[in-house]
């Protein structure tokens, strides 16, 4: 009886995969402030649990769909109704959601709106920056932002704040390992381009012969940059040229003049 038991014990990572599993569908997030309730209310895509307000924030935003049904609370214990960051800005509204599912990378990749642009960010783990590159990713028509499950930002009220609803549209797709999405890619045409100080040639240099390639834009961390392994799957390393023989930028403006210049290409 005690070997047919053990035999019948399921491995140790069968587990550890149905207990993340488990966790996932769990998960939630809470967005925070008009704008970024406001553009979640109206995503059909976005799965809605709880929506919070103050009558005044109520008033702002509008016509709700008809199934979200609004919890009204007083201006004056909001911050005890909600469980958000200390702090945040909610402007009186809040909206608990499930994190959203954009596919596959090969779809996205393949078959996504806009012209084969990509941004793979390399352990960028502010949201602001991510929400702000996000932005950049929707203004300029970028297929999708690729993430790494671990060590990234994830999706949070913060995020989304910044982002100004392009969180909303623009696609975040975290990946298991980023050097193996980027390889992934590479196999579909894409020429992967990593941005880095230390880059011989410039990015504009560079995007002159790659007129009509599918591109995929990676950017590291502010500091430790990008790691040994991503550095080594790019195709090319190349830098922004600046005016002077100093300076440097902020990863998400880096990431917006990037992607300025892969557009026009």
């Amino acid at each position: 009886m005690a070997e047919k038991a053990q035999k019948s014990k399921k491995p140790a990572w069968v587990i550890d995969k149905e207990r993340a599993r488990r966790a996932a569908a769990a998960e939630t997030v809470w967005l925070f402030g008009l704008h970024a309730v406001r553009d979640a209310l109206a995503n059909p895509k976005r799965e809605k649990l709880r929506l919070v307000v103050t009558q005044n924030a109520l008033d702002r935003l509008g016509p709700l769909p008809g199934d979200v049904v609004p919890e009204i609370t007083d201006a004056r214990v909001f911050d005890r109704s909600v469980p958000l960051p200390p702090e945040s800005v909610h402007q009186g509204a809040a909206l608990e959601v499930k994190p959203l599912k954009w596919g596959s990378l090969t779809d996205l990749a393949l078959s996504g709106p806009g012209r084969p642009l990509l941004v793979a960010l390399d352990r960028v783990t502010d949201p602001h920056n991510v929400g702000a590159i996000l932005r950049s990713a929707e203004v300029f028509g970028a297929r999708a932002v690729i993430a790494p499950s671990r060590h990234a930002a994830p999706e949070t009220g913060a995020l989304a704040k910044t982002a100004s609803g392009a969180l909303e549209r623009q696609p975040y797709l975290r990946v298991t390992n980023l050097a193996d999405a980027l390889i992934e890619l590479q196999g579909m045409g894409y020429a992967v381009l990593g941005l880095d100080g230390t880059g011989e040639d410039t990015l504009p240099e560079a995007l002159q012969d790659l007129s009509g390639r599918p591109i995929c834009l990676v950017l590291g961390a502010e500091g430790p940059g990008l790691r040994e392994r991503t550095r080594e799957t790019c195709d090319r390393i190349l830098r922004i040229p600046f005016a002077a023989d100093f300076g440097s930028l902020n990863v998400s403006n880096a990431a917006a003049v990037a992607l300025y210049a892969a557009s026009r290409c």
